[in-house]
């Protein structure tokens, strides 16, 4: 363990949530603060923060009211889950050195409780595979993907499976894992380089560029005999047009409307649900979570594809915790191009 005095002479710079932003969230809604690091009490580990994961669901953790995880508090450090290395351990189970995934928040050191190890997610990682495949894969969006494609989905070979946000973290899981299942994949993604790259890199057997192109003409052209599985990332407009679509017996998995975070008037409703009626189809939501339990196995079993070089794994990383309030706007625009990860230090 560190020294008792080495670890006070550092520095926690903390991102925290000041106000509960309208529409997108700017930089007024985010207080800078900065404490000194305490070394951890009896069966409790300090975690030096190396990268953050950042995703959509942030924006909905930001907003007041009943949801599936309590939002955020005014004044409380922003949540995030992270990858990180231990500097300081009280606890057995986790040496100084070892590498970790857990739900570290957005600041550059973590202190970990014995009683909250847990429900952190504390676990040991690989760094061999790539810290920041542990934030996409092998991470909260991989588990994502994963247990929502495999769970709700349940893919069969020669079945066609959509997917919307398909150069995005959760999307990219998604389409790799239904074609190593034998299934026709059609992805949906913003810009001609992020359809090149989902077809020519991940082996997608088609992508609908929304931005430049018609995506009702693409899924008549690239999905002939309708869509069996919908894996929706966006809500809006493209849930409508997909579920005009479907087939008898589609199932259609309700994983994020990222189209909707931001908007200040009521979420807009899919309007073609009588579709689900007609094909006798089901609509899902997955929340990933609710699968904590299962994660090794999906680890285990996309670690294996990684190491075969049957599935890839792209992240876009962005360095410098003070870059948080715009980097996260990223997700809103597309910019990002694969996983959205923060570095937090910037050497």
């Amino acid at each position: 363990m560190n020294s008792p005095t080495a670890l006070t002479q550092l520095t926690n710079h903390q991102i925290r949530l000041a106000s509960r932003p309208t529409g997108l969230p700017t930089r007024a809604n985010w207080s800078f603060t900065s404490e000194a690091v305490a070394e951890p009490g009896p069966g409790g580990v300090l975690v030096k923060t190396l990268c953050l994961s950042l995703d959509p669901a942030m924006r909905g953790w930001m907003n007041e009211g009943k949801s599936y995880i309590p939002p955020v508090d005014i004044g409380a450090v922003m949540r995030a889950g992270g990858v990180g290395q231990v500097i300081a351990s009280q606890n057995p189970a986790f040496a100084v050195g070892d590498y970790v995934s857990a739900g570290l928040d957005v600041q550059e050191y973590c202190l970990i409780p014995e009683d909250r190890i847990k429900r952190s997610g504390m676990f040991k990682i690989d760094p061999r595979l790539g810290l920041t495949t542990w934030l996409n894969v092998l991470g909260m969006p991989g588990m994502t993907g994963y247990f929502g494609l495999m769970d709700v989905g349940q893919p069969k070979a020669g079945e066609t499976v959509v997917v919307s946000g398909a150069a995005g973290a959760v999307g990219q899981t998604v389409g790799q894992m239904a074609k190593l299942k034998g299934c026709r994949v059609v992805g949906i993604a913003g810009g001609q380089a992020k359809c090149d790259w989902v077809v020519n890199e991940l082996g997608f057997d088609a992508c609908i560029d929304y931005k430049n192109g018609d995506v009702r003409a693409g899924l008549k052209e690239h999905c002939p005999k309708g869509v069996d599985i919908y894996f929706d990332n966006v809500g809006g407009d493209i849930l409508d047009l997909v579920l005009a679509k479907i087939t008898r017996g589609a199932r259609i998995i309700i994983c994020g409307a990222i189209s909707q975070y931001n908007n200040t008037t009521p979420v807009k409703g899919p309007a073609n649900y009588l579709s689900l009626l007609v094909n006798r189809a089901r609509m899902e939501g997955i929340v990933v979570f609710d699968y904590a339990d299962r994660y090794p196995q999906a680890v285990a079993e996309m670690a294996g594809y990684l190491k075969a070089g049957t599935m890839k794994s792209r992240e876009d990383v962005v360095v410098g915790l003070d870059t948080f309030p715009e980097t996260l706007l990223k997700l809103f625009n597309g910019e990002n191009f694969g996983k959205l990860v923060l570095q937090v230090a910037k050497d």
